[in-house]
């Protein structure tokens, strides 16, 4: 087995043990206090939404971001949920069902593997995309998939560049029941992203949050975007 197959495998046997309890265990991550919900919704802002765009939710876990991104694009809007693990999967309809929306899809697929629907709005990824090796290939796959000006938006964690010992301990908790920590700190995934973003978009911008322990990064398709 690859260390791709290897870390995918690691993925899939993780958030089925994490699926059921995700909901009230996310808000710990990746410490107790840390403002994930409002990192999120800055997410979804920075994907510029009107009423009736269709949305891609890359890894979207247990659908955490579909309510902020129902506000915005109402019932005429349309979201494509995407995630590789099927208990995540599950939490997910639930979440779509409880609240009646008829206009989630939801997908089961690796996200390096998934054929992004054409010409749509916008693509959002949090607290996720680090963790697939070829996060690169995901950024620009879904670039190519991208409407006139549409935008992707990218929230995660990564490795402050002067880290204080805490902070690095931090980092070292939060990664390791998901991946090698050493490969994700060699491999640096954050740079990748970072680099896929500004090869494949236009108007991309960067902003470290936390002290430097997570990032969100914004891009929009404009006429320099490049075609597969």
């Amino acid at each position: 087995m690859s260390q791709i197959d290897d870390t995918r495998e690691r993925l899939i046997e993780t958030y089925r043990k994490k699926a059921k309890h995700y909901d009230f265990t996310s808000r710990l991550y990746p410490a107790p206090g840390y403002p994930q919900r409002a990192q999120r919704l800055r997410a979804v802002r920075a994907l510029d939404l009107r009423p009736g765009d269709t949305v891609v939710d890359i890894a979207c876990g247990t659908g955490l971001n579909f309510p902020l991104i129902e506000e915005a694009i109402g019932r005429d809007g349309q979201i494509v949920g995407v995630d590789l693990t099927d208990e995540m999967l599950a939490r997910a309809e639930d979440r779509v069902k409880a609240n009646d929306w008829r206009n989630v899809s939801l997908v089961q697929a690796d996200a390096a593997a998934f054929d992004f629907p054409m010409m749509v709005d916008a693509i959002l990824s949090t607290y996720a995309l680090s963790q697939v090796p070829e996060c690169a290939e995901v950024i620009a796959h879904g670039a190519a998939a991208l409407c006139p000006s549409g935008h992707w938006v990218v929230l995660d964690l990564k490795m402050p560049g002067s880290t204080p010992r805490w902070l690095a301990q931090l980092g070292t908790a939060v990664v390791r029941p998901f991946a090698s920590i050493d490969e994700w700190i060699t491999r640096r995934p954050w740079d990748a992203i970072r680099e896929a973003m500004q090869e494949n978009l236009v108007d991309v911008s960067w902003n470290e949050l936390m002290v430097g322990t997570a990032f969100l990064a914004a891009g929009s398709r404009g006429p320099g975007t490049k075609r597969p």
